[in-house]
């Protein structure tokens, strides 16, 4: 594809998300009418899509509206990309700019532009993260890190790295945890690589990672919200436990077994019903779900379907999580409170929240991973009965 076909594809998949397809959906869909595509091609036409929806606002702005070619317009400009090269109309590239399209906007200087979040959620962030907000919120307009987790069962970081770099994927150290390694070129070469087939590494963010390795990990541990089992498969890697995970949607632990399996570990899967009468637990991790805004930069439409309404369900949904797991943590064990989340409403508030209507428990540790260069943005708290 050349260069403007791209641009046009982008502006294909922007016009079939604003007719209310997900961003998925509609790359996907996208991509199979496009055959000819080759994996570069859908990897520019995917990161143009994707930083659209990190800096929306922005692209909006100086494209002058909200079709996809407006957007890709203004995402262009605000890059300082030569717009008559990309618009010829010569093959599959886009028409060329009309007159009105030509004129630039002047710079924003609105909060809501240059941060590029929704009106209604900028008094969150500016309460949940004080002097950081402005920070925080620029960090998520760029393209998140590609992380690795080493399997500490298996290998070690220095080891790891040297393998990675002789088949092509170099690295270096990520200070969040031990385990991790922020890749910095050829990351596309990692899910065939041997150290991936042989599941000495895995893709997991660093402050993913983090929170893990900060958790107590001995006994019988319960990743109570598992999803795909990211951190049910990082405490395998750790001696002295057994970890069990468990879901609401079964489903979504669909491929958890051959994730185990490749690291060289089992790890059980148990029903909601079932719950109750394999307890008590030592640990139980809650990954509770939530806002997922400490993750926009990796799924950055989140920051435009979420509403006001949805959060009050959210923080709802996450008390009653955490009343749930507090009855299947043992008398002297721990209760690990986790979320992708920047906000005070799913973090402190929810732990607060969870003190006040058990008295009988505190919080030992507590800690906050911003948005930044090394990972996502995370919460965690340990709780246990007094």
């Amino acid at each position: 594809m050349t260069p403007g076909a791209r641009v046009s594809a982008a502006i294909e998949i922007l016009n079939a998300m604003a007719d209310g397809l997900p961003a998925e959906q509609a790359m996907t869909r996208w991509a199979r009418s496009s055959r000819f595509a080759g994996s570069k091609d859908r990897a520019a036409v995917r990161d143009y899509v994707f930083d659209v929806l990190r800096q929306r606002r922005t692209a909006a702005h100086f494209g002058g509206g909200e079709t996809g070619r407006a957007l890709m317009i203004g995402l262009l400009r605000a890059q300082g990309v030569d717009l008559g090269a990309l618009f010829t109309g010569e093959g599959h590239a886009p028409q060329p700019l009309s007159e009105p399209e030509q004129t630039a906007a002047d710079a924003p200087t609105d909060s809501a532009t240059l941060w590029n979040l929704p009106d209604w959620i900028i008094p969150d962030f500016k309460d949940s993260l004080g002097d950081r907000a402005e920070a925080v919120a620029l960090a998520l307009q760029s393209r998140a890190p590609i992380t690795l987790r080493v399997n500490l069962a298996q290998s070690n970081p220095g080891s790891a790295a040297a393998q990675l770099a002789d088949l092509g994927i170099e690295t270096r150290a990520n200070p969040r945890a031990a385990s991790a390694l922020t890749v910095v070129e050829g990351e596309r070469k990692i899910r065939n690589s041997s150290l991936y087939l042989e599941g000495k590494v895995e893709l997991q963010d660093a402050s993913s990672q983090a929170i893990v390795a900060a958790m107590p990990k001995a006994g019988r541990v319960l990743d109570y919200c598992a999803g795909g089992g990211g951190k049910a498969l990082a405490i395998a890697m750790y001696p002295d436990v057994e970890v069990f995970a468990h879901d609401i949607d079964p489903r979504r632990m669909n491929d958890l077994p051959a994730r185990a399996a490749r690291a060289g570990c089992v790890i059980p899967q148990f029903e909601t019903d079932d719950l109750a009468a394999k307890a008590p637990f030592d640990v139980v991790l809650c990954d509770a779900p939530c806002s997922g805004s400490g993750a926009w930069r990796r799924s950055a439409e989140g920051k435009w379907t979420l509403t006001a309404a949805r959060l009050r369900e959210l923080n709802a949904i996450q008390d009653s999580i955490l009343d749930a797991a507090a009855d299947l943590t043992a008398p002297k064990g721990y209760l690990v409170y986790a979320t992708c989340s920047v906000l005070s409403c799913e973090n402190e508030d929810r732990a607060k929240a969870f003190l006040s209507r058990h008295p009988d428990w505190k919080s030992t540790f507590e800690q906050r991973f911003d948005v930044d260069e090394f990972g996502d943005g995370f919460y965690t708290t340990h709780l246990m009965r007094v």
